[in-house]
């Protein structure tokens, strides 16, 4: 065996689906900059990540941090500036795109469907050479599998509710037996309770098959719901990586532990706790800090952190963090008769 091959599992599924090494991504600016060059975009900045069969690595972090950006050079819809994308131990190429063991769902399943396609035209789109029977079998399998009964099949998109056009999606990820579907704010468009039901779906799904999940969203509760391990980024780096139980005790770096402090219904105690409020903005991802990227907007960088970049480190096993002063913020209560608003913001794409 190679050393870029993994060892496959008993389902001919490899057991090291996704590995990331010190993937870059800089896109290169329209304009020209002061010095008479074109600008450059630090979109992803040296991130490594490894995820096994039947896992789900959750992807987290504020509008711009670089998070649609890694996925689209997971999926082969990009390439990298440098580093590698490596899929059941075979290098992604540039211009790979979706497709074979390499799958995604993405935030607007209308817009993903083509109107003029039937949902069994769709999720068959999917299987291109297999032959017309086997191909039949499948569809109808993989529409079984999301819970959409065979009449489904005949139906357009217009014809389907919001929650019924992203099970057709999810079919159509599943259906070629991919090892690694990008879940990319799959569930962001849906109501709480249709968000329930398609998180339940893709549980359900990962047990009978081994998929590997990467799923990206800026709903914590949805992230920590479905992930066994997550990811945070900011400024196009991961600051903290832990297993998905860390978000609920043992965070440790200020970002992460400010993120946390966002998320509706956090109690410690019996009290709940303070939301964090970070001031500013993100610095400018063409021209990033030269030392940690969160020092100018963390409660307690000091001048060491703005000179000196952190690596990320692990601390204990499946624990990484990229910070001088790791754990020295943490969540404090609020009292009773104070009010706090948010100053972090989860939301938009990246």
């Amino acid at each position: 065996m190679s050393g870029n091959q993994s060892p496959r599992g008993a389902a001919g599924r490899p057991d090291l689906v996704l590995e990331v090494r010190d993937a870059v991504k800089h896109f290169r600016m329209r304009r020209t900059g002061l010095t008479g060059g074109r600008p450059q975009v630090h979109a992803v900045d040296g991130v490594s990540l490894r995820l096994r069969a039947g896992r789900t690595l959750g992807l987290v972090g504020e509008s711009g941090c670089g998070k649609s950006t890694l996925g689209r050079l997971i999926t082969g819809l990009d390439a990298p500036t440098s580093g590698s994308v490596l899929v059941g131990g075979q290098l992604r190429q540039a211009g790979a795109g979706t497709g074979g063991k390499v799958q995604a769902v993405f935030q607007d399943p209308a817009s993903a469907l083509d109107p003029r396609m039937t949902v069994r035209a769709s999720i068959a789109e999917a299987l291109p050479g297999v032959d017309v029977p086997e191909r039949e079998e499948r569809v109808a399998r993989a529409l079984d599998a999301v819970g959409l009964l065979p009449e489904y099949g005949s139906r357009y998109p217009h014809q389907l509710s919001g929650g019924q056009q992203q099970r057709v999606c999810i079919a159509r990820a599943m259906v070629a037996g991919p090892d690694l579907v990008l879940l990319d704010e799959a569930v962001a468009s849906l109501d709480a309770s249709l968000q329930a039901q398609v998180l339940d779906l893709l549980e359900r799904l990962q047990r009978e098959t081994g998929t590997a999940y990467v799923f990206i969203s800026h709903d914590l509760r949805a992230v920590r719901r479905i992930s066994h391990s997550m990811a945070v980024m900011y400024l196009g780096q991961i600051v903290e990586e832990a297993p998905a139980e860390a978000f609920d005790r043992g965070l440790l770096h200020p970002y992460a532990v400010a993120l946390r402090s966002t998320e509706p219904g956090i109690f410690q105690g019996d009290a709940p706790v303070e939301r964090i409020v970070l001031r500013g903005e993100p610095p400018s991802a063409v021209d990033p800090p030269a030392g940690c990227r969160f020092a100018p907007r963390c409660p307690i960088a000091d001048a060491h952190c703005t000179r000196v970049a952190p690596e990320l480190t692990e601390v204990t096993a499946g624990h990484r963090v990229r910070c001088h002063r790791p754990g020295g913020l943490t969540l404090t209560q609020v009292a009773d008769t104070r009010t706090v608003t948010t100053g972090a913001d989860l939301g938009g794409e990246s």
